[in-house]
This record gives structure tokens, sequence and C-alpha cells, in this order.
């Protein structure tokens, strides 16, 4: 393997860590939103939840969508969805 390849590789391999950390971090957003729903009082809280839910949400699938662009053998994926 030439050095540029392995270079490539490595900094693919970060790039699949770096982005498998954001969708655990987005997937983690997500659910304390849906939590922060259920315990929301008022008009204002439950808006301001529902926009957090939408957003937390937009952001995970931007990120998968993103992932899926990535050709590579990526790990299992246990953490992210517990």
């Amino acid at each position: 393997m030439t050095d540029q390849k392995q270079k490539t590789d490595i900094e693919k391999e970060e790039r699949m860590d770096r982005l498998r950390k954001e969708i655990i971090e987005a997937h983690q957003e997500w659910e304390n939103a849906n939590r922060y729903f259920n315990y929301a009082i008022g008009k204002d809280q439950v808006d301001y939840a529902i926009y957090t839910i939408i957003s937390a949400e937009k952001r995970y699938e931007m990120l998968l969508r993103a992932a899926k662009q990535i050709k590579g053998n990526w790990r299992a994926w246990g953490e992210v969805i517990k």
C-alpha cells in the first residue's frame, strides 16, 4: 500500500469516526427533545419542544444521509440506538 493511499484511508477513517460521534450526539439530542416535550407545560413550552424535536430530527436525518454517501467499512452501530 502506498503512503498516499494509506494517508487517504486514515483520513477517511477519521472522517467516519467524527461522523459517527455526531450521529450519536444528534440521536441523543432527538431523544432529549422528545422527553422535553413530554414534560412541557403551556403553549410556549409545547411550541418550543415541537421546534426542538423537528430540528433535532432533521439534523439526525441529514447526518445519516451523509454517512450513507461515504463508502467504507462502517463498524457496528450498536451504540447509536440503544
